[in-house]
């Protein structure tokens, strides 16, 4: 549906995007994740019309659409701080894009009417947004964003305004509501847990370029860079040489289980990469195994996270249990983890 190609975008000195290619399908919830400055609200805003690209092309639906103006765009952006009109209420904000569109009475009443039942604010149509909580003013802004009935909607950083626990509740409620209306929606954040609750796909932005667009399981289980490696969850990162074999070859630890994403050729740089959830904690008899000593046991209600410091690492590694743990700071352990739970790459990608 929406095709991004080769799409390149400088500030003075500064590159914002780097010959960009993306395919968004229909339907599709597309998630843009990267940490701040990474270029992922410049391609945002160049879909949207407010930025024109130094290179590249931009189609939806086959038609080009960096030959039409914003206003022309069958797209709607909602904006990180939702922009409402707080003189207006919440049924006027709604119907404000369709009375610039000159429709009828009869049909804007309808058309907000449906939209506010969708987002479960037909008993507030009368407030001001001063009179609303963050969480529903959220949702007013998305009320404004679909009653035009746009072919994709653009989110920049939804929900970063709200606490954590309605930002919980309004990921439910933004994945049932594209699910509702299906309208396609590509959303913007640095929340990774975000992206991973809501997005169909997501694609991982570094420094202007694409890192890797991939299904969420995918992308945390197989990380193709070190960078995503690094950026999308916890994780425990190894560096050495590839081996030849289900193995990465350390100087500090010897060789290291873990499997290859692809061929590597014995000898070059690697990294290997595994979870806080697949690391074991065995006795210090154990045969195999990292020695180490418990750091910290931090408790978060259904997991415990275990900071052991590993002599020779340059940083502790994260173990997750199930569960309160039973590990004490100051406890001897081992640490392992089985060679297909970890997965070892190049670096220079």
């Amino acid at each position: 549906m929406l095709k991004i190609d080769g799409v390149s975008r400088t500030f003075g000195n500064v590159t914002a995007l780097d010959d960009v290619s993306l395919q968004i399908e229909q339907g599709e919830f597309f998630a843009l994740l990267g940490p701040s400055g990474c270029g992922k609200t410049t391609l945002l805003r160049i879909v949207a019309g407010f930025e024109t690209p130094d290179a590249g092309k931009v189609t939806l639906d086959g038609d080009d659409l960096l030959a039409k103006a914003p206003n022309r765009r069958p797209i709607s952006l909602m904006f990180q701080s939702y922009a409402l009109f707080p003189h207006m209420t919440v049924a006027k904000n709604v119907a404000y894009g369709l009375e610039r569109e000159r429709l009828s009475r009869q049909e804007i009443k309808q058309r907000v009417g449906e939209v506010l039942e969708t987002v479960g604010l037909s008993q507030h149509a009368s407030r001001k947004p001063a009179q609303l909580s963050g969480g529903q003013r959220q949702r007013v802004a998305l009320a404004r964003s679909i009653v035009k009935r746009p072919r994709l909607l653009l989110l920049d950083e939804p929900l970063s305004a709200l606490d954590k626990k309605v930002r919980a509740d309004m990921q439910l409620e933004l994945k049932r509501l594209q699910h509702e209306v299906g309208i396609t929606f590509v959303v913007v954040t640095h929340d990774q847990e975000e992206a991973m609750s809501l997005a169909d796909r997501i694609a991982v932005f570094d420094s202007g370029k694409v890192r890797q667009v991939d299904e969420p399981v995918a992308l945390y289980e197989r990380p193709r860079s070190p960078f995503v490696a690094d950026f999308v969850g916890a994780n425990n990162l190894f560096r050495g040489t590839a081996s030849g074999m289900e193995a990465l070859k350390s100087d500090e630890f010897g060789m290291l289980p873990g499997a290859p994403l692809t061929e590597l050729v014995a000898g070059s740089a690697a990294l290997l990469a595994v979870r806080p959830e697949k690391v074991e904690l065995a006795d210090e008899s154990a045969v195999r195994g990292l020695a180490g000593n418990v750091l910290d046991v931090s408790f978060y209600g259904g997991v415990s996270h275990i900071s052991v410091d590993v002599p020779g690492h340059p940083k502790p590694l994260l173990v997750a249990v199930q569960g309160a743990s039973t590990v004490q700071a100051g406890a001897k352990v081992k640490v392992r983890w089985k060679a297909q739970d970890a997965v070892i790459m190049a670096v220079d990608r």
